[in-house]
């Protein structure tokens, strides 16, 4: 079974930084977009950023010019550095892994699977 392994996470207060980790096996890292959706409670899941196996990357608005997403390839780890942070960013944050690699080939999604982490709390508060 496939496993993303989450580390980050935590309390902040605002304006404060901080980032979030996640380790994919080689296989998955390789060959997936990779990248964060967070879930506030009542609302649905949704994308934070995505960064794709060529190091493409896209954000939801709502964080643009304050989260990065980055990937280290050797490592088999991608990263959201999140800056400026508010209370609106308090949520469930996921790591995803997703094999159309941003929909460049969604075709795949018939034979491949998307993966998701175990969800790590972030709760921006003063």
């Amino acid at each position: 079974q496939v496993q993303l392994v989450e580390s980050g996470g935590g309390w902040v207060q605002p304006g404060g930084s901080l980032r979030l980790s996640c380790t994919a096996p080689g296989s998955i890292f390789a060959d997936y977009a990779m990248g964060y959706y967070r879930q506030a409670p009542g609302k649905p899941r949704e994308l934070v950023a995505m960064i794709g196996t060529g190091g493409s990357s896209n954000y939801a608005s709502s964080v643009l010019g304050r989260f990065t997403i980055s990937r280290d390839n050797t490592k088999n780890t991608v990263y959201l550095q999140m800056n400026s942070l508010k209370p609106e960013d308090t949520a469930v944050y996921y790591c995803h892994a997703d094999p159309t690699n941003n929909g460049e080939r969604p075709w795949v999604r018939q034979t491949r699977s998307s993966y998701w982490g175990q969800g790590t709390q972030v709760t921006v508060s003063s």
